[in-house]
């Protein structure tokens, strides 16, 4: 019975296991880009920056108002009657209703509407840039985690072979072939191995804990999916920087926003020139009043307040018009420093663009820099194992000492980390190429 419940259990287990999920790129992306808090903040700016465009519709409409209020006054009034100064309590009222639209003020309000739409278009884009620094964060992260899973297996292979060679150790030394220091340099190096996988299922944890906090999600069982990055390619995806380059001046944020300030400067400067001109307003009123004097003598009696209203209604409308002649230079200068500000705009379009140059260029630079890197591992590793080969085949016919036979191991465990290694930054540094040039496809 105890044998069955212990299966049952691993069952389970090994059920719970394969069923875990693993994340895959394109999820990790989507996820961390529903999660971030920068990225929440910048679509609330961007809900601010639509709310503008509204609140510049409004200049275009006429607005409306409506005012009420009463007075109760004391004191003495001449009463014409009795030709005496009598005490009296006075009460009154006024309701009014107006209204009020700019026709003309310089196409300000034009203006200032056309800016508000740019803000819309600019927030867009500083939402798209974090976006794009949100991406290239994950796909770097996803694949340290891969990188980190291949050192961890390399190690674990590495950490059985020594366990083999310890059992040979062990044979030969019973056998009296070699001194119980080789044996003891076989356990060493095992131990060194076994340490080596700790460091490494550490290095493994922490790129898991790095992208699990990226997208806001437990570690407990967080994992990703595998992905079949092949063999690299020896060939370079494009064949120089220039072509990238051309490619992401018609898609990178920084690039268009940078314009968009030049065309907002622009409309900086047509909103200030507008002071040089005249501005035209019509206005419409209407209103009445009421008013009870509240001791009047015995015979006498108020208006009702009905006829009041009626008989006190007024109405009429206005133009108006402000003509600029003189206000010491004000509008002369904030003209001229629009226009300085939209050169600083120009000027900062191309810094833009040459922080971008550069940026892919240093970027081309790499993956070059990487592709050799990746070639010479390869030739290394590749002549690292056959050493190897040769090394265990005498080790094993006793040519060679233990101690001599794991130098020739450790220097093929740093050619597979290296090769691991250079695979891995290959990769990543083409994605980030390909990222410029708007080719990336994320699976």
């Amino acid at each position: 019975m105890k044998t069955k419940v212990l299966v049952l259990t691993a069952l389970l287990i090994s059920m719970a296991v394969s069923s875990q999920k693993q994340w895959t790129l394109k999820e990790c992306v989507d996820e961390a880009l529903k999660r971030n808090i920068s990225i929440q903040q910048n679509r609330l700016s961007l809900e601010l920056a639509e709310k503008d465009v509204d609140i510049s519709k409004g200049n275009f409409l006429p607005n409306l108002n409506a005012g009420t209020g009463s007075n109760l006054n004391f004191g003495t009034s001449f009463d014409p009657t009795t030709q005496n100064r009598i005490s009296t309590t006075f009460l009154s009222g006024t309701a009014n209703l107006s209204s009020g639209i700019t026709i003309f003020n310089g196409f300000r309000n034009t203006n200032i509407y056309k800016q508000a739409q740019l803000g819309v278009e600019s927030s867009k884009l500083d939402l798209e840039q974090i976006e794009n620094d949100i991406s290239l964060f994950v796909v770097n992260s996803y694949l340290n985690i891969l990188f980190a899973k291949e050192n961890l297996s390399a190690s674990r292979v590495q950490y059985k072979i020594s366990k083999t060679q310890i059992e040979a150790a062990e044979a030969r030394f019973k056998a009296g072939v070699v001194p119980k220091g080789d044996l003891l340099n076989a356990q060493a190096t095992a131990a060194t191995n076994q340490q080596t996988i700790v460091t490494q299922e550490n290095a493994l944890d922490i790129a898991l804990l790095n992208l699990a906090q990226a997208l806001q999600v437990s570690l407990e069982g967080f994992d990703v999916a595998p992905v079949n990055i092949g063999e690299p390619s020896e060939n370079l995806f494009y064949t120089n920087s220039s072509s990238v380059y051309d490619k992401s001046l018609d898609r990178m944020p920084e690039i268009e926003r940078a314009k968009l300030a030049i065309e907002n400067s622009d409309l900086n400067i047509e909103i200030s020139k507008a002071a040089f001109l005249p501005t035209l307003n019509a206005s419409l009123a209407m209103g009445t009043n009421f008013g009870f004097n509240l001791n009047l003598p015995d015979g006498f009696s108020n208006p009702t307040l009905g006829n009041q209203l009626e008989n006190n209604f007024g109405y009429g409308g206005g133009f108006n018009m402000s003509i600029p002649i003189f206000n010491r230079f004000q509008t002369k200068n904030r003209v001229a420093q629009s226009m300085i500000n939209k050169e600083i705009s120009e000027t900062r379009l191309i810094n833009e663009k040459l922080n971008l140059k550069q940026t892919i260029e240093q970027s081309f630079l790499d993956v070059k820099t990487a592709l050799k890197t990746f070639e010479v591992s390869k030739i290394s590793l590749g002549a690292q194992e056959e050493a190897f080969k040769n090394a265990q085949e005498s080790y094993n016919y006793g040519s060679i000492t233990q101690f001599d036979f794991d130098q020739v191991r450790t220097r093929l465990v740093n050619a597979q980390a290296t090769l691991i290694r250079s695979k891995y930054d290959y990769v990543f540094k083409t994605k980030v190429l390909q990222f410029y040039a708007g080719d990336l496809i994320l699976e």
